[in-house]
């Protein structure tokens, strides 16, 4: 005889979508943001760690949107997020990050600063091929005193294939702003991303806490 759990609806709905309850235990839940240019790989990276199906506001890209959006290096993209991406992935019992995509477009930046609001730390994700676009979102996240990682997301067509002491000149990035590569595809490599943002975040409480 099956237990009471298992045979609930609920339950066979979480079974046949491959969703993750939240555990009763958890008590804190910690926002990230993932932020970065058009088409460097957020909503990816949310999807590929999430253990929920994520919540993502991607539409098509029509003819509307040709000269206000630049694709540059990925005309390959045929879908823009258009609001932001949600996640969820449990680090323990107790704690919780809620993983929020923030669209890339110039013409949804307007949306960051609010969901910046509340942030414990972010992730800088970073496509070599243009790398210019991650200007805007190193300089909001040191506006607004938001603690970030910066990960490069190796795209298998990057001829140049720039060094990480390389990517860190260009970006003018302070040695204390930890730089990594991933693969937003997967999933390991992206959790890497998320523990290694975890330990910044843990490493500056401790500085802090130290403090005179």
């Amino acid at each position: 005889m099956g237990s009471a759990t298992s045979d609930t609806p609920a339950a066979a709905d979480r079974a046949a979508s491959g969703r993750t309850p939240l555990t009763h235990a958890a008590e804190t839940g910690l926002k990230i943001v993932v932020v970065g240019g058009f088409g460097v790989g957020k909503t990816t990276l949310v999807r590929s760690v999430s253990e929920i199906r994520p919540l993502n506001t991607e539409e098509v890209m029509t003819q509307a949107g040709v000269g206000v959006d630049e694709t540059g290096e990925v005309t390959a993209k045929t879908t823009t997020t258009v609001a932001f991406d949600f996640g969820r992935i449990s680090i323990n019992e107790r704690m919780v990050l809620y993983l929020f995509g923030a669209p890339g477009q110039e013409r949804f930046w307007f949306l960051w600063d609010r969901l910046f609001s509340g942030t414990l730390g972010a992730v800088v994700l970073v496509d070599t091929r243009r790398m210019d676009d991650s200007w805007y979102a190193i300089d909001r996240l040191e506006h607004h005193g938001t603690p970030f990682v910066v990960a490069v997301n190796r795209f298998d067509d990057d001829a140049a294939r720039h060094s990480l002491d390389e990517i860190r000149l260009a970006l003018a990035l302070s040695d204390r702003v930890p730089l990594i590569d991933c693969d937003a595809r997967v999933r390991t490599s992206g959790k890497h991303v998320l523990v290694t943002l975890v330990d910044h975040l843990y490493q500056l409480a401790l500085a802090q806490e130290g403090a005179p």
